[in-house]
């Protein structure tokens, strides 16, 4: 007799959202299945990866994270276009420097380098504020009026300044990143308020990624358990794609910081964990792991 796996059919399903526009447009989410269960329904769009630009020269990274780019570290277009070229499906750009305990760069100074990244670049772009809640709701307002139309994912949008942030999201045509700290009920709770303005075609979730030995478990738990409230019990505040900012989590790590084998070691152990998970962007520091994922998602090794 010939065996047949088992397989599970859901009604619901993760929204399909597209970040940038006209050719540079990337579609995202879709799917009506669980992780990779290929064989069990419709996918839409693969996962996609992404590699992490900072505004900040890369202050702080080690030097392993940092070699593949090092002749492009003092110019972000120049650093984006790289990570493009190497195979990065878009960008992630992190304004660190306008962290006011930092180099504390204005809005202005925020908003003329995303313009020209979003004119430049040939791909979609994400855009992530320093993490201070006032100075983001600054910053992410400056750029989001500045690429007016370009459709950027922008963020964070937080419990703290979420009004803000969807003001400006709303009004000039992007979609924005809703960030809660590794909580089920408060992703939910903060997606409830996000839908009474924005559609949920133009919501993403970040949960918060810790690294591999660093509380990696529990996000994990709480990625998965998302994926399977928004699919299998189509609940429809939890059926947005999900972000997995994990690349600087990685590179952080004692282990990774001490050993530069360690630190990819890190990094990609974490990304395929993320990406089983239930990730529908995963955000990487290196180059080589960025190939790594894209051939662990095409289904290559």
């Amino acid at each position: 007799m010939e065996y047949k796996a088992p397989q599970e059919k859901y009604t619901g399903h993760i929204r399909e959202i597209t970040i940038g526009r006209g050719d540079k447009s990337l579609k995202i989410g879709g799917s009506n299945i669980l992780p990779l269960h290929y064989f069990e329904g419709n996918t839409a769009n693969s996962p996609v990866v992404a590699l992490e630009v900072d505004d900040n020269g890369a202050a702080g990274w080690t030097g392993d994270a940092t070699e593949p780019f090092k002749d492009v570290l003092h110019d972000p277009v120049k650093w984006a276009a790289l990570c493009v070229k190497l195979g990065a499906d878009l960008v992630c750009l992190h304004l660190e420097g306008t962290d006011p305990q930092g180099a504390n760069k204005t809005p202005q100074e925020a908003a003329a380098l995303v313009k020209r990244m979003a004119q430049e670049l040939d791909s979609p772009l994400i855009v992530y504020g320093c993490g201070d809640d006032k100075k983001d709701v600054e910053v992410l307002t400056a750029v989001a009026e500045a690429c007016k139309g370009e459709n950027l994912l922008l963020g964070p949008a937080v419990k703290e300044n979420f009004e803000s942030v969807l003001k400006a999201v709303a009004e000039n045509g992007h979609c924005i990143i809703a960030q809660t700290p590794i909580d089920i009920n408060l992703e939910k709770e903060l997606n409830v308020k996000l839908l009474k303005q924005l559609p949920p075609e133009r919501i993403v979730i970040d949960p918060l990624s810790s690294a591999l030995g660093y509380g990696m478990e529990y996000s994990f738990t709480i990625m998965e358990r998302t994926r399977q409230v928004g699919v299998v019990y189509g609940d429809g505040a939890m059926q947005m794609p999900v972000i997995a900012d994990l690349g600087r989590e990685c590179w952080k790590t004692n282990q990774a910081r001490s050993d530069s084998r360690q630190g990819m070691l890190w990094e990609s152990i974490t990304a395929l964990s993320l990406l089983l998970a239930g990730a529908d962007i995963l955000v990487l520091r290196h180059p080589d792991n960025c190939r790594l994922l894209k051939e662990a998602i095409e289904g290559k090794i």
